[in-house]
């Protein structure tokens, strides 16, 4: 063990900064080895982000709303909808008992079956080398792993801190439902949160600086998804910079510009979802010569080291991609390179992505925009879900499947899917853009009649044939 300045129970060979899946999975894989750490976790409960105020909450709301619109709402001619009863109050409930359950089975129970591995509540800084303190007790370790993520970016928005605004750490324990909602920004936790409330009776308003929701996404899939949004009832103003922001008696006022005018619109609350910033402030990163960016992200490489040796950083709080399953990927890589031989790099090849509306959003490697940008050769093809048997039988064709090859290899580059339950499509083109797998040996690969799955065989097919001149399951 070290020589560090601090008394010999507080000596560990690892240090996890934070207490999400990023560093629970660094800690099981370092427990494993029989490595003795300390992880310290401050700000949000044991189990961070996802379980407790992202992934699991907003999941959970957004298929209530599903619920509820589905009862309300029928293709089928012999089915009568009838709009269901919601008691708001009740599935905030259920959702907390959701929350505190996965918290307890999927972290809190796991702690207990990790000896090698010791927690502590409270926020850390670095005092020097390796050396970080807790509420005024230090503690040293060989290697830091830096697990803190990331929180709302408030921007700078006159007026915006004068009045009672949520973001997604406050808003799914609300037991009032909202009667109206301004939503401050249209990517994917804006809109998943505005279907999601929509759907359970709160009239939405989505204020979005750039002319597209998905800024980053192409305007075939942006544009589409618009139109089913708004077709829920939800309010776009997209191209809008916002002037001021004021509270007047029991409603939220925002004066915005938008096509040369400037209107103000108005509700009962007022949400902020414009992004992110790395929870690194308190961490005086300074002291031991860790570098970051503009938003507070911590700069690593493709090993995950930061600019100091010792110390590795992942999940939010750096700016890889930000999804709690590669989080808890590189927690594992980071535990590796930090004290095993050869280092491994960060492979994100094949890495898919989801937004959770409805229909819901799926992402895999890179669309043509993309492709043309680093000039690589590619061919398009979009297959409409008016194509897809499943899609037709369910009376449900929202949407399309969009691959990207390169027509020189035949190899995909990537796929772009707008589709009811569209995310369940992503593996399998993540898996053929990771593992070389060419366009002919999806077709050859059965696909069972009247699956969703079908729908990427269909898709790849209209590369070179015109699929809806296809008898069923024709090849």
């Amino acid at each position: 063990m070290a020589s560090f300045n601090v008394s010999p129970e507080n000596k560990y060979e690892l240090i996890i900064i934070g207490g999400g899946s990023a560093a629970f999975a660094a800690a099981i894989k370092a427990n494993d080895q029989e490595i003795k750490t300390l992880i310290v976790n401050g700000g949000l409960p044991v189990g961070g982000t996802c379980v407790n105020v992202g992934c699991v909450p907003s999941k959970f709301l957004i298929r209530a709303g599903e619920a509820v619109h589905k009862a309300s709402y029928s293709s089928f001619r012999g089915v009568m909808p009838q709009q269901p009863k919601v008691d708001f109050k009740e599935i905030i409930r259920q959702k907390k008992e959701l929350v505190a359950d996965m918290q307890q089975r999927k972290y809190i129970d796991i702690l207990k079956e990790l000896p090698y591995v010791k927690i502590i509540e409270g926020f850390a800084a670095f005092v020097g080398e390796r050396t970080i303190e807790v509420d005024g007790e230090q503690y040293g370790a060989l290697k830091v792993i830096i697990a803190t993520g990331a929180t709302t970016y408030i921007p700078p928005i006159e007026g915006l801190d004068a009045v009672p605004s949520l973001t997604n750490e406050t808003l799914f324990d609300m037991e009032e439902q909202p009667e109206s909602m301004i939503i401050l920004g249209a990517g994917y936790i804006g809109l998943e949160i505005a279907q999601a409330y929509s759907r359970l009776g709160t009239r939405v308003i989505i204020l979005q600086r750039s002319e597209n929701i998905l800024s980053k996404e192409a305007e075939d899939l942006t544009s589409e998804l618009r139109r089913y949004m708004e077709e829920d009832g939800i309010q776009f103003l997209t191209g809008s910079t916002i002037n001021r922001i004021w509270q007047e008696g029991d409603s939220i006022k925002v004066a915005y510009e938008r096509a040369g005018a400037t209107p103000t619109i108005e509700a009962s609350h007022l949400l902020v979802a414009t992004g992110t910033k790395a929870n690194t402030e308190e961490l005086a990163l300074d002291k031991v010569g860790v570098t970051v960016d503009e938003r507070g992200h911590v700069l690593v490489d493709a090993y995950l080291q930061t600019s100091n040796p010792d110390v590795f950083a992942v999940g939010d709080v750096t700016s890889l991609p930000a999804f709690v399953y590669t989080a808890a990927y590189e927690g594992g890589l980071a535990l590796q390179n930090a004290f095993y031989q050869p280092k491994q790099e960060v492979n994100f090849n094949g890495l898919s992505w989801v937004v959770f509306t409805d229909p819901q959003v799926a992402g895999v490697g890179m669309d043509e925009r993309e492709a043309e940008l680093r000039g690589i050769p590619y061919q398009v093809t979009v297959l409409p879900l008016t194509e897809v048997p499943r899609s037709i039988a369910a009376l449900d064709t929202r949407g399309f499947i969009k691959l990207i090859r390169n027509p020189e290899t035949n190899l995909l580059l990537g796929a772009r899917i707008l589709a009811p339950e569209g995310s369940e499509l992503s593996v399998e083109v993540g898996l053929a853009i990771r593992y070389n797998i060419p366009v002919h040996d999806l077709i050859a690969t059965f696909h069972p009649y009247l699956t969703l799955s079908e729908g990427i065989k269909l898709a790849a097919l209209s590369f070179t044939m015109d699929v809806s001149k296809l008898s069923c399951c024709a090849a």
